[in-house]
This record gives structure tokens, sequence and C-alpha cells, in this order.
């Protein structure tokens, strides 16, 4: 099919990127160009030629400018099908000429949300020119401009060129109302129905492995953590390498003081906190060094030249910080394949969602709850304050592992991290030989209760003395009673903290 001849376009647009070059060639190609409102205004401006939509409606704007487009003369001359003989004779009887073009873009309701931003004829515009795509070219962004002028000049706006405009303008209204939905309803997390529409934000290097494809996507008009993730340095993002970072900064951001977090897998195999980022650097790495090669690094604060030194000694993956300073950037400058990321802290947002195939599971965050009134000492014997601080590392860490997971925590680091295991008494056997003799003297954390004395027996085989958890097993009076055995001090906190 031949490519599409416009003799009249019609332009109404919140952003005027582009519009005046684009309204000048539409004109030297021999378009009549009709427009609303200021986009008329900045095209008259420009010198080119242009009728104001109230010429043709007989109509002034009115309502402050809600009401300027909703009128016979412009959607009648939108959705005609020039091949209908009951569309011409309507044309001919009432007036109308038809549009071959339509280019609109809509209030900017995601940068500045509210009533007066909701648009209501730029909607109508771009559907009516989507619907009728067989006989209009519906242009939705300025980023189309160039093409659409390229393709008008080969003769080459065929249907499929048409089609596609068409796909990208519903999608683009599709969008929008998204984000009014959302705005109407910002606190109901689980909803009847949760209106999303996510757009690709940047492409993976691959999916999880090299023979699948992967991408980021967002909801449209969200501020959302990916699109502040600046690549210094180093090669593309894989897909894994977005997810261990992303359980990085978010463990990264729970911790207390200045913070390092060594993630593998998307689990934590080693986490510090210290008076600096490089002292922090070095208990984490203590943590589980054999775990640590090749995994990602992230820390809760800037990172400065003796950080970089150290890491430019080891192989990582991706180290990624609020800010690195001038002086680490030309130090890891000397690895350029080791990817360094700018990324800002890992917020918490009204849900989650996990993909089941075609469906989704959705939940309200898991927050971590700081050591307080909940947390309950159920031994004969209470932790000390060295103890609590530790207890509150080793209880953070163990929420973002993925459970069944036992963490053991010693002197501000993690010393041993057993995660993923199918029991408890396997995570914990997983930490104690992580640990080896550091965990003499050392405090754990459970993210699920005990169901079993055996978990807290095999911890204080090895000399763990204090041990936080959940609570409530229907056993709970056994592992109770194998602390008080043990001589070891035990904590029940009410609130677990399991991730699949």
């Amino acid at each position: 099919m031949s490519g599409l001849a416009v003799r009249r376009a019609f332009l109404s647009v919140a952003d005027k990127t582009g519009i005046v070059e684009f309204a000048r060639q539409l004109a030297e190609l021999g378009a009549e160009i009709v427009a609303s409102g200021g986009t008329a205004r900045a095209i008259r401006a420009a010198g080119t030629e242009v009728t104001p939509t109230e010429e043709v409606t007989g109509a002034p704007e009115m309502l402050g400018g809600r009401v300027k487009t909703l009128h016979p003369q412009i959607h009648g001359g939108i959705l005609a099908d020039p091949d209908d003989p009951t569309h011409r004779e309507d044309l001919r009887r009432f007036g109308i000429e038809g549009f071959q073009l339509v280019a609109v873009n809509l209030y900017g309701f995601a940068d500045e949300p509210g009533i007066e931003q909701i648009d209501i004829g730029g909607v109508a515009l771009l559907r009516a020119a989507a619907k009728n795509h067989e006989h209009v070219a519906a242009v939705s962004s300025p980023n189309q401009y160039v093409g659409v002028i390229e393709a008008l000049r080969s003769g080459e706006l065929d249907r499929e060129w048409r089609r596609r405009l068409a796909a990208e303008a519903f999608a683009h209204t599709a969008r929008y109302d998204a984000a009014i939905a959302r705005w109407f309803s910002p606190s109901e997390a689980l909803s009847d129905r949760l209106v999303i529409t996510l757009r690709r934000r940047r492409m993976t290097r691959y999916g999880e492995n090299p023979h699948q494809q992967g991408g980021l996507y967002a909801p449209e008009g969200d501020a959302y953590w990916g699109s502040e993730v600046r690549l210094l340095q180093g090669k593309p993002m894989s897909y894994n390498n977005y997810a261990d970072v992303e359980a990085a900064a978010r463990l990264a951001a729970d911790l207390e003081g200045a913070g390092c977090v060594i993630v593998k897998h998307a689990n934590p195999c080693g986490v510090g906190i210290g008076p600096d980022p490089a002292e922090a650097l070095i208990r984490a790495w203590e943590g589980d060094p054999q775990s640590a090669f090749g995994g990602v690094v992230a820390f809760n604060s800037p990172v400065e030249a003796a950080v970089a030194e150290a890491l430019s000694k080891v192989f990582v993956e991706v180290v990624a910080a609020p800010r690195v300073e001038k002086e680490a950037a030309a130090i890891f400058s000397r690895r350029p394949s080791m990817r360094v990321l700018e990324t800002p802290p890992r917020r918490s947002t009204a849900w989650e969602m996990r993909s089941l195939g075609a469906e989704f599971l959705v939940q309200t965050p898991d927050r971590v709850v700081p050591i307080g009134s909940d947390w309950r000492v159920v031994s004969r014997i209470s932790p000390d304050a060295g103890q609590l601080s530790d207890l509150r590392l080793a209880w953070t860490v163990a929420a973002h592992a993925k459970s069944n997971a036992v963490v053991i925590c010693k002197d501000g680091r993690s010393v041993g991290v057993g995660a993923g295991d199918q029991s408890r008494v396997g995570a914990a056997r997983r930490a104690v030989s992580v640990a080896g003799d550091r965990a003499r003297g050392a405090v754990a954390a459970s993210d699920g209760f005990f169901p079993f004395a055996d978990g807290l027996d095999n911890l204080a085989s090895m000399g763990v003395t204090a041990v936080v958890s959940p609570g409530g097993s229907v056993r709970d009076a056994e592992v109770i009673a194998a602390s008080d055995q043990h001589r070891m001090a035990l904590l029940f906190t009410g609130r677990r903290h399991f991730r699949h």
C-alpha cells in the first residue's frame, strides 16, 4: 500500500519540543496546519501559517481551556473513513474537512500530579487518530517527528507505519491513565485491581543466562531506583547484576553507621559495619572471603581512595556506593572491566511483586524493625550491650537473606551466613561451618523460629552465646530449655522475616 498523503494536520501538544520545526516541515510538504491554544501561538510566532482551532469549530476555548477541541469539526475530521459513503455524506452535510495526521502529547501529570493535569481533549484526540489509523497517522511523541517527516517525504508512511504509531499512541494513553488511577488510590496497596503499565528503561546485557534476553522495566512516570543507578565504568549491567546490586543496596540501607555488604546470587555473604567504609569493607570481606570472590560490593556511604585501593587487589563484579570520590574513581579506572556504580539507597515502596509467569504475587514490603519493646529475653541469661549490637546486625542480615537463614555475627561483622537452605538446622550448620572458630563468643539470628532444639544445639556447640529468633514454635519451651542448658541468651522478636 502506498504511503499516506497529509493534506491537513492537527497539532496540540503540551511538550512543545520540536513542534515548530515539525509544523514547518509539514507545511513545506503541502499540509494545512490546524492547532490549538499555545501550540498555534508557538507555530505562528515562528512564521509558519496556522489555523487556530476556534476558527475551525466556530467556538472559543472555554472553562479555562478545559474545552477547546471536543467538537465535531475536529473529531469528525479525525474519525471519518473517506472510503465509507455514509461518512463522506456526513462530512459534506456538516462541512467537515478530514485530517490525515494528528500530533498530540499529554499534560505532564506524571511530573506534576493534580486535577488540572488530567488531560481530556488530548487523550480523546490521540485515541481517535489511533482508532482510525487506516487513514490517520497518530503521532504521540516528539521522538517520532523526524521519522514521520522522512516517511512522508519518501512516500512510506504506509499502513504498517501507521499501525505502529497507533500502538504507541494507545500505550501512551494507557500509561497516562494508569498513573492517574494510582494517584487516586495511592494508599490501596492491595486494591481489587492494580493498574500498572511498565516501560522498558534499559536493556540488560542478557538475562539470568547468556542465551536469555533481559530488560529493566519500571512503572510509567514513577520515580524508580534503577533510573538513579549511574554506571561510571565497566561492561553493561546484566540481569543478575541488577538483582544483586538491588539486594545489596537494600541491605546496606538498613545498616547503622558506615556499612558494607557483599552479595552473591542475591544473598549476603559478608556484612560489616565500622567507623568508616574502609573498615566496614575489611569486616565484610573477612566474613566469607571465598564466597566474596566475584561478588557485588555495596556501601551506604561515599567511597574514598582507601576502599578503591583495597578492592583493586581482589576480583569483584560490581562496586556500588552513593558516591564515588574522584580519587577512588581514578584508582578504579586501573581495572576497567570492574563495574563501578553510583546508586542511591534502596528505599521501600508501597508494594512489591513477583512474577509467576503470566500471574503476579503482590505484597506490602517487609521492613526490619530494630530492637524495641517487641524483643523479649526468654532465657535466664540476658545479653550485654555488645551482644545486643551484634544481635541487631545479625537480625538485619537474616531478614535480607533467603529463607531458611541463620546468620552469625561478631564484633560488627558477619562471620557465617547460612541462607536458602531447605531446613533450619541445615542453615545453622552452614553458618557455623563458615564461621569456624570465629563462632566462639559470637551471636546468631534466625529469620524463622527453631522448630526443634537441634538448630540451637548446633550453634551452641560452636560457642555461640546469644541468639535472636521470632519464636512461635509449638516446641518453644524445648528451645528455651536448650538455651538455658547451654547458658545462651535467647530473645524472641515475635516477627519473622521469610524471604523466598
